[in-house]
């Protein structure tokens, strides 16, 4: 699988090779502030896998380090300098991410009520390391 994104003004772009490692969907405060949305939705792939070109900047979150556009402000990816994964902000491909079905759900319990659990996602209260896997919702 080869995919392309980047952000608004074309200033960052980039490339990921192979499938995504996990794909998932979080409801926290600080991704809901750092995304202007009720949630984020994102894909974790290798850093081995990511080729990225242009000039980024760097806001420090719980999460690492979120890159950003200087330019724009298109918020795109985030990585801790002591991880091998990337995590990239699926709504900055190029091409509409519905291939890529989000496996679990973290801090559901700041999940707005009018939005229904992900069917066949894990449903985690917080984050995935802090409580145990609740079964996905029936298909």
């Amino acid at each position: 699988m080869k995919l392309s994104g980047g952000c608004n003004c074309g200033q960052v772009r980039y490339e990921l090779s192979g499938e995504p490692v996990r794909v998932g969907i979080c409801h926290c405060e600080a991704c809901r502030k750092h995304s202007g949305s009720a949630f984020s939705f994102f894909g974790i792939w290798p850093k081995a896998g990511a080729t990225l070109s242009g000039e980024l900047s760097c806001w420090q979150s719980q999460a690492g380090g979120d890159r950003f556009c200087p330019g724009c402000g298109s918020s795109l990816f985030c990585w801790s300098e002591d991880s091998d994964e990337i995590e990239i902000k699926l709504g900055t491909l190029d091409n509409a991410p519905s291939a890529l079905l989000p496996l679990y759900e973290l801090w559901t319990i700041r999940r707005e009520p009018w939005l229904a659990p992900q069917n066949g996602a894990e449903q985690h209260r917080r984050n995935r390391r802090d409580d145990g896997i609740r079964p996905p919702a029936n298909p």
